[in-house]
């Protein structure tokens, strides 16, 4: 019990740490990372070029044809034609939560893998066998083993050992209901 405080107070602290580090860290950066501003711009297939796919990293208002393509693909008089069929978005996005989100994820993930292997290690030695089920499962092996004991085997009687196992059966399930309503009925007049 103590070991899994232990586990469990040390999760919360790494993940308290890699979500502040994911936070701070980009603060002491004044300025965007070129990895969250981009211009894409798609230009499409032109006389003999074929068709490409430019990235770069400029400012919302550079966000043009002009700035994005280079090496331009087409003779000087030929760009402004080249430049009209292509189509330049301008992307922003945040790594600062993207991380961020993943962390959190992997943080909750790890700590639900981890109350899992306590579970699992844990549970067993926590766990009594209930008063009741236990005379129950004796008495039903019990049972087993006297109708068994008790059923002649005639060599060409199999039919009537296969019926007999079926009455046999539905005895023990009667009575097991018979248990179960005793068992029931004792814990209610208890609790009244």
């Amino acid at each position: 019990m103590i070991f899994s405080q232990h586990i469990w107070k040390s999760m919360q602290l790494l993940s308290l740490m890699a979500v502040v580090w994911c936070v701070l860290t980009p603060l002491a950066q004044a300025s965007k990372s070129s990895e969250d501003i981009r211009c894409k711009c798609i230009c499409p297939p032109y006389r003999n070029i074929i068709g490409h796919i430019y990235n770069r990293n400029v400012s919302q208002k550079d966000c043009n044809c002009l700035h994005v393509v280079e090496p331009m693909p087409v003779p000087g008089r030929d760009v402004e034609a080249y430049c009209l069929l292509c189509e330049c978005k301008y992307e922003e996005r945040s790594t600062t939560t993207i991380k961020v989100i993943i962390i959190i994820y992997l943080s909750v993930v790890g700590a639900l893998l981890l109350y899992m292997a306590f579970l699992m290690l844990v549970d067993p030695l926590i766990r009594k066998p209930d008063a009741y089920t236990q005379p129950l499962h004796n008495e039903e092996e019990n049972e087993d083993a006297r109708s068994l004991a008790a059923v002649p085997t005639p060599s060409g009687a199999r039919a009537n050992t296969v019926l007999e196992r079926v009455e046999g059966a539905q005895q023990r399930w009667k009575r097991q209901v018979q248990e179960q309503r005793k068992t029931v009925f004792d814990r209610h007049k208890m609790l009244s």
